[in-house]
């Protein structure tokens, strides 16, 4: 009898022993679990701002309010083109918030960014009081290159104490806390207004400017720290910083695609793609439905293109005849930006066909009037694409396709209006992401962009950290190579 007590007694000790083991196991799983949650890296996508369904409502801080400033009230229609319908409430910067970008910008003097808009400065500032007055950038196609001025405009606006912008980004004074050391240099603006040479000048303005951006960017402590490579620079239009380029090529560029430039200097690993400013006004309030719009296929400007854009003049010799494809040359001329915005309205599809590079503006022109684009560009790059999926709302063909008989007519005649109700959908749900405007908002091309940038810089500090691995036995031969890096033939 004592025997089998004493067993019993070794089983049921044997049990909760087991039971007990157990118990601390999922204890000490779970506790790593909220400890690894809580001290995890910062996440700098918004992931809601992605959502297929209606985008919700955010709110910052516990509160709902819509927060304006009145010093910039007066002055934000200047800027701002149109009011998009917003889906959420304006939300009040927040320079707390977790994974906010902390941006160093250099002081540059005022001709190689507000001074080509005709600001003069006023007592030796560098900066115009944007609270009073925001200088007017240039209309017509110098807009579409715009992303600059936009940029800086978010970085000056982020250090009042009432900033209205949603601060994806903060401008700080102390570069050694910065993520990224931006150069707010206008380039694409510099290009277009003294891209050519006058008789009484010796050399062309744009060249001059570049050089001096050179000098100034490459003489500092940051650029020397890092070897640039933690230096920001907006190069957007194609031609823009094409001296400078070859010497500030370690920093990251935010480009409108890689068309003119070789991978060792721009590559999508190292540098951002932005959208361009569309020129077409936004489709506000649009009712219209697949019925309602009478042209299939839209496309309005040059058709004779060098390089790639060859492919524009075969298309329109294949669809010219289409009943319901509209094909004609157009330009910013003679009204022509009103001319397309009604045609693009009108259009189920938007033919975005590469020119003289993969990309042009006419790709963010169909997304604001939310017709559905048709990318024929093989070598496209797109803004965000490594989070947005652009196949839910565009079509892509290939070159090589769109130019077989009635290949490319058959294939969007056979898109059927749920099929394209669906994507036109999309279409309104992604637009803001596209939008320029001051003050930014929560998910519009500003915040967008910034994010992107974010996103690059744990894999730039990577490569800063890995080059000063050998920094304690540096000759000084190689001391001397380190204040303007080589190009390699690859990043």
């Amino acid at each position: 009898m004592g025997e089998r007590n004493a067993s019993s007694f070794g089983f049921i000790s044997r049990n909760f022993l087991f039971f007990l083991l157990a118990i601390t196991s999922i204890l000490f799983s779970l506790s790593w679990f909220f400890v690894l949650r809580s001290t995890g890296s910062p996440h700098f996508v918004d992931h809601s701002l992605l959502s297929n369904s209606a985008l919700p409502s955010v709110i910052d801080n516990g509160s709902s309010k819509e927060s304006k400033p009145k010093s910039l009230d007066h002055v934000k229609n200047s800027v701002q083109e149109e009011e998009l319908p917003q889906k959420k409430k304006d939300i009040k910067c927040n320079k707390n918030k977790k994974g906010v970008l902390k941006v160093y910008m250099y002081d540059l003097p005022p001709q190689f960014h507000f001074e080509l808009l005709d600001w003069k400065s006023q007592g030796g500032s560098v900066w115009p009081d944007i609270r009073t007055r925001i200088p007017h950038y240039p209309g017509g196609l110098n807009l579409q290159h715009s992303i600059e001025y936009w940029l800086t405009l978010d970085l000056l606006a982020s250090e009042f104490p009432d900033n209205p912008s949603a601060c994806g980004a903060i401008r700080v004074h102390n570069s050694s806390g910065a993520d990224i050391i931006f150069v707010p240099f206008f380039s694409s603006l510099s290009y277009n207004k003294y891209s050519k040479k006058s008789p009484q000048q010796n050399k062309i303005n744009n060249k001059v400017l570049q050089e001096k951006v050179v000098r100034f960017v490459t003489s500092q402590e940051e650029w020397k720290r890092s070897g640039g490579r933690d230096h920001l620079i907006v190069a957007h239009h194609p031609n823009s910083m094409l001296d400078a380029r070859t010497k500030l090529w370690p920093a990251m560029f935010i480009l409108a695609d890689f068309g003119r430039y070789p991978p060792h200097i721009a590559n999508v690993d190292k540098d951002v793609i932005a959208p361009y400013k569309h020129m077409v006004k936004s489709y506000v309030n649009d009712t219209s439905e697949f019925d309602s719009r009478p042209i299939l296929l839209y496309f309005q400007g040059a058709i004779y293109r060098k390089d790639g854009g060859s492919v524009r003049q075969e298309l329109f010799y294949l669809l010219k005849d289409e009943k319901d494809v509209h094909f004609s040359f157009g330009s910013v001329q003679k009204n022509g930006i009103h001319q397309a915005s009604q045609g693009m309205h009108s259009s189920k599809f938007c033919l975005n066909i590469a020119g003289d590079t993969p990309s042009s503006n006419r790709l963010f022109d169909a997304i604001a009037s939310h017709c559905v684009p048709v990318i024929i560009s093989d070598e496209i790059e797109l803004p965000y694409e490594d989070i947005l999926d652009y196949s839910e709302f565009c079509i892509f063909v290939r070159t090589s396709d769109a130019v077989k008989g009635n290949f490319l007519i058959n294939l969007v005649r056979n898109i059927k209006k749920d099929e394209w109700t669906h994507m036109r959908d999309r279409l309104k749900e992604v637009q803001r992401f596209f939008e320029f405007q001051f003050p930014s908002k929560e998910g519009d091309a500003v915040q967008m962009i910034w994010q992107a940038v974010a996103r690059k810089v744990p894999a730039m500090r990577r490569n800063i950290h890995k080059s000063r691995r050998f920094s304690r036995t540096v000759t000084g031969k190689e001391e001397g190579l380190k204040l303007i890096p080589s190009q390699p033939n690859f990043w």
